[in-house]
């Protein structure tokens, strides 16, 4: 976990413990990502022949995202030649947050999500890097943040040698909604 971000994960459990004999016991994910200081972004869009979204039954199935940059711009480089670790990690962690923003532009409300199934995180890295879990991470870390247990997820992490625009780090995600 990026210390940062375990800092302050620590201090936001702390306040909610303070909190918990007060009427709002439970935040929601959209009050503890203002809790961590985030924003969501608009939903990017598409690059290619695809929808952001699809739902089927109950499950929203989400494309990958690729971390864009505070310019906009598609960050690209290899993990482990471009990008350390950490770095990397950081950039599963803007995915993860282009794909709440993702799943509150299907959704409406994020209060909706049951659970967060499963997430895939694929890493452009060097031959010989073998940190994929490490970074994906990044991205897992501000799922639990956001929602708790229902934020706790199956997972796969894949080292590839290419991913769309040179990026670093591209994450698709599949959730469980509440029925209305």
């Amino acid at each position: 976990m990026i210390p940062s971000l375990a800092l302050r994960l620590f201090c936001i459990g702390a306040a909610w413990s303070l909190t918990a004999g007060a009427a709002e016991t439970h935040p929601t994910p959209e009050a503890k990502l203002a809790a961590l200081g985030l924003a969501l972004p608009s939903v990017p869009p598409v690059i290619a022949n695809y929808v952001p979204a699809v739902r089927s039954g109950n499950l929203v199935f989400l494309a990958g995202q690729i971390a864009r940059g505070a310019d906009g711009k598609f960050l690209a480089g290899k993990v482990g030649r471009d990008f350390t670790e950490a770095q990397g990690a950081d950039a599963a962690r803007t995915c993860a947050l282009q794909l709440i923003a993702a799943l509150k532009a299907e959704v409406g409300d994020l209060a909706k999500v049951k659970r967060i199934v499963k997430l895939t995180g694929f890493v452009n890295c060097i031959d010989d890097f073998t940190a994929q879990p490490k970074v994906i991470n990044g991205a897992s870390d501000l799922l639990v943040a956001v929602f708790g247990e229902k934020g706790r997820h199956a997972r796969a992490a894949v080292g590839v040698n290419a991913l769309p625009a040179g990026a670093p780090v591209e994450i698709e995600l599949i959730a469980e909604i509440a029925t209305p």
